[in-house]
């Protein structure tokens, strides 16, 4: 068994630019209410059930992730991860329908001591567009950053769908 690494603070930083026919409010509720982050949050495989949502700078989100797919349900057991995780954010920012700051509690990886992901959406009006920049902290190592690109990358396509797009 391996003792839990210390996770190094990092300053390199990630942009995810996406660009939806919508609104800025229709975009906006779906980053912030517990029916809109139920309908797209999480990777394909997986489920969210919002269990509190409290959108204020200081407040909480607290939400379930299941593995609900069999490659989903195998990579967990693989990584020694359960098929359930608990996980929180704490908004830092809230600036409607503008600006969403908040930190990621990252708790859980086997072996890695816990901490948080600073992550920042941003919504710009474009005509009858909404150009969305998510800005976040890279993860304790390359693998795992770029299993949170990867994520994020599913996870927005599934925010197109929602959108009608």
């Amino acid at each position: 068994m391996s003792n839990p690494s210390k996770a190094s603070v990092s300053k390199r930083q990630m942009t995810l630019e996406r660009t939806y026919s919508a609104t800025v409010e229709d975009v906006w509720a779906l980053w912030t209410t517990k029916e809109g982050i139920e309908s797209w949050w999480g990777p394909d495989g997986f489920a969210v059930t919002v269990r509190k949502i409290d959108l204020k700078p200081g407040g909480e989100l607290l939400y379930a992730m299941t593995a609900v797919a069999p490659p989903q349900i195998e990579f967990m057991k693989r990584a020694g991860m359960p098929t359930t995780t608990e996980s929180r954010i704490t908004y830092t920012e809230v600036t409607a329908p503008r600006r969403l700051g908040y930190t990621h509690l990252v708790d859980f990886i086997a072996g890695v001591e816990l901490y948080d992901v600073a992550m920042l959406v941003e919504l710009y009006p474009e005509d009858d567009k909404v150009r969305m920049v998510m800005t976040f902290d890279a993860m304790h190592d390359q693998t795992w950053t770029e299993r949170m690109v990867a994520g994020w990358e599913n996870e927005l396509s599934k925010l197109a769908k929602v959108l009608g797009q």
